[in-house]
């Protein structure tokens, strides 16, 4: 489980760069991988949103991949010069056949960015299509957060959590977005 937030750094916002070199190299994975984590909450997320660190979470890029679809989506990351990185994580027994790959991109003001996605090789992954991209249905996405996600503390989790509480679907909710009075 993520560690809790310091309240005091409320308001900072991701890079601009990130989100959008982000959103160039999802480009290319869109119609073979199922969104999950920071960028499923992304795009449940209201369209012109701020992207505050503290809403969800954009160090990387978490995706579900069919397993009649790895072949593909392993030659598209080849293609775009990911590279393959072992983690802690590559030889634990799990359901999903876990894989990382990262790639380091120059801004055009001259700053790297290092593009991580991480992606896990599962079928049936419940889901719908939101905004041209589909994402992890969020009831089965909150159910991550005890063993694939860890920041179970940002807001688009919490918000969620309280809605689907209340039966209410948490797409295009401010709430997801918003910083807590709390």
């Amino acid at each position: 489980m993520g560690a809790p937030h310091n309240k005091k750094r409320y308001g900072e916002v991701w890079s601009q760069d990130r989100i959008s070199l982000s959103l160039l190299e999802l480009q290319f994975l869109r119609e073979f991988v199922i969104l999950s984590g920071g960028w499923a909450w992304h795009f449940l997320s209201p369209e012109g949103h701020t992207e505050y660190k503290h809403a969800h979470d954009h160090k990387d890029i978490d995706v579900f991949v069919d397993p009649k679809n790895v072949a593909e989506v392993m030659y598209v990351l080849h293609q775009r010069d990911f590279k393959k990185v072992w983690t802690r994580y590559d030889h634990l027994p799990s359901e999903e056949n876990f894989r990382r790959y990262e790639k380091t991109v120059e801004t055009d003001t001259g700053k790297s960015i290092r593009i991580t996605i991480d992606f896990f090789v599962k079928s049936a992954v419940p889901s719908r299509f939101v905004k041209e991209w589909n994402v992890v249905e969020p009831s089965f996405l909150l159910s991550l957060y005890s063993n694939i996600h860890s920041s179970d503390k940002c807001w688009a989790v919490q918000a969620s959590l309280r809605l689907l509480d209340k039966n209410i679907d948490p797409l295009d909710r401010i709430e997801l977005v918003t910083i807590p009075k709390e």
